[in-house]
């Protein structure tokens, strides 16, 4: 096929796509109109985090495929693909143990105030006294909303830590993951808002989708500890900012965030944030998948979709 690659890709997996006989375009610079004039002729199109709309849909005259590099896949209009015969195919879980490190980075920088540490120390001020101040993580009880890949793989690192996790419950689990919240003794809450109550800790590791949209309320926040810390590293769609900082102020909640609603479209540019400005907030600009590991993983599954499409086979088709 004629594929083209406009996010970064790695060279390796690049080369065996060469040599599998498809023809490929690099182009990771594009944004906007620039990829529906880009599409042309090609029957392939891999993403990452470059939207997807109609316009760019209908400009591949030839495109039949469409395949998400990770698992979200809220930055492609599959239902006007779905309309063109365009398959959206995604690589769910590969990049699992990347964002679930960033989480719990995330929750020890928060505990242990490290970003400030490290502001201090390099500006020449010593201030051992304000910062020997923590929690400590041990005992605490972590919340997780989204109990799919990440989410286990973020409750097997906090049990490391000594945290004790709860879930929602939620009835016709796979055999395979209550096995996993058994062995990993994941407590499941009969509510989400007992999950609230409970938790020292929350993590949101969910799709951006009508039913999550804004979820994170000033209801949702309301039932959170006061002091408690609240950690999204799955879309910024989730949470009503102007809530989260009215929560800051009025409860001390602290937050970790690696996702905001309007992050600026290009890896470079200004991004005026009130929400990641704020003092209670230990904020990454949406890195979660970017290690070298989860970006070799994530292009396997790459290969192995294209390898599926050549054969006439889908490998894990979400507008079917």
């Amino acid at each position: 096929m004629k594929i083209l690659i406009a996010d970064a890709f790695p060279a390796a997996q690049q080369k065996t796509l060469s040599a599998d006989g498809h023809r490929l375009t690099f182009a990771p610079a594009l944004q906007g109109g620039e990829l529906r004039d880009a599409i042309g002729d090609n029957e392939a199109l891999v993403v990452r985090s470059t939207k997807v709309d109609a316009a760019a849909i209908d400009a591949g005259e030839q495109l039949k495929l469409v395949i998400r590099a990770g698992a979200g896949t809220n930055t492609i209009d599959k239902a006007h693909a779905a309309g063109k015969g365009v398959r959206v195919c995604n690589v769910p879980g590969a990049n699992a143990a990347a964002v679930a490190e960033l989480v719990m980075g995330l929750i020890v920088c928060i505990d242990r105030n490290i970003p400030d540490n490290v502001i201090d120390l390099r500006a020449k001020r010593w201030r051992k006294k304000h910062y020997a101040k923590a929690r400590g993580l041990r005992g605490q009880c972590i919340g997780i909303l989204g109990l799919g890949a990440i989410g286990m793989e973020v409750a097997a690192r906090a049990r490391a830590f000594g945290m004790r996790v709860c879930a929602p419950a939620k009835a016709g689990r796979a055999e395979r993951a209550r096995e996993a919240i058994a062995e990993l003794e994941i407590a499941e809450m009969k509510s989400r808002e007992q999950l609230l109550a409970e938790s020292d800790i929350v993590t949101l590791h969910l799709p951006a989708n009508a039913d999550t949209e804004k979820m994170v309320n000033d209801d949702f926040l309301a039932q959170m500890k006061d002091g408690a810390t609240l950690i999204n590293t799955s879309r910024g769609e989730l949470v009503d900012e102007a809530a989260l900082l009215r929560a800051l102020d009025a409860k001390g909640i602290r937050a970790g965030l690696d996702v905001y609603q309007n992050e600026p479209a290009s890896g470079k540019g200004e991004f005026a944030s009130q929400l990641a400005a704020h003092p209670n907030v230990c904020g990454t600009h949406h890195i979660g998948a970017s290690t070298e590991q989860a970006q070799d993983a994530v292009a396997d599954g790459v290969l192995r979709v294209v390898a599926a499409f050549a054969r006439g086979e889908l490998l894990h088709c979400v507008n079917d």
